[in-house]
């Protein structure tokens, strides 16, 4: 796996429709989107959820070759976990060996786990795709506004969640470089066993650590130059309003979720 796969945190700019929702209804699109996934009981509930967030992606225009190159690092994860639930999920069992079984319970469980998990990381990507680190801040400063009240620094935490989010690209870049500056003195980072490539990357720490602390301190640097403190008084680049594809947006959430859970009561 590339480095250059790991697509968590970017920012692919646009002028789809999803782009041009407001922060705020994506963010609860997501929320909305998470309950109702972990809601699903059945197939056509799953289904009728994979096609909600095809529609979304044919939307954004975000092209689905980028998404996928994003489920690569987890992909490990989505095996590893479709693996336990098929071998140990308990049911009559149609095939055994040893402590080793397959149900059917456990086969169905593989198959909802490996597309609740797809879903989930598809749909939380496609939020930080087509929202910019600025107006992520904003909208969940917004969402979380109501916190203030029992003095909690609404506006720091959401800010330190955006950046700790949209570090992580430059993070990727910059072992990026490291790594090729150390391939070009003749490190291999490619061949032996497990442990030796694990070895061969514990002299990309030191420099990776050195970096990003210099990159937060640059950024530190400047935000006490412009002697930014944040909150309401601050000049915003957009202004956060809500207009009529915000509310079709969130009133098709709310009818997925409802769709959702009547599929649910009905046994799907």
């Amino acid at each position: 796996m590339a480095l250059k796969d790991i697509t968590l945190g970017q920012y692919f700019p646009g002028n789809s429709f999803i782009h041009q929702l407001d922060p705020r209804t994506k963010l609860l699109f997501t929320v909305l989107y998470i309950v109702a996934l972990f809601s699903a009981k059945r197939l056509p509930s799953y289904l009728l959820l994979m096609a909600v967030l095809a529609v979304c992606i044919q939307i954004s225009r975000v092209r689905l070759k980028t998404i996928l190159r994003g489920m690569k690092p987890i992909l490990f994860i989505i095996v590893l976990t479709a693996i336990l639930n098929l071998f140990y999920t308990p049911g009559d069992p149609i095939w055994q060996w040893k402590f080793l079984k397959i149900t059917v319970e456990g086969i169905w469980a593989a198959i909802y786990m490996v597309l609740r998990i797809s879903m989930l990381i598809t749909c939380t990507f496609l939020l930080t795709y087509t929202t910019s680190p600025i107006l992520l801040t904003d909208g969940l400063e917004k969402l979380l506004g109501p916190l203030k009240k029992l003095r909690v620094p609404v506006h720091e935490l959401s800010m330190m969640m955006s950046i700790a989010l949209r570090f992580i690209p430059t993070l990727i870049e910059e072992t990026d470089k490291i790594m090729s500056a150390q391939k070009a003195r003749g490190a291999d980072f490619d061949t032996g066993n497990l442990f030796q490539k694990a070895r061969a990357l514990v002299p990309l720490l030191v420099p990776l650590f050195i970096s990003a602390f210099r990159r937060a301190d640059e950024l530190a640097i400047a935000m006490e130059c412009r002697c930014y403190h944040g909150g309401e008084g601050r000049t915003r680049l957009r202004q956060l309003i809500f207009v009529r594809r915000d509310y079709l947006a969130l009133a098709g959430s709310i009818f997925m979720v409802a769709a959702v859970y009547v599929l649910r009561y009905l046994g799907w």
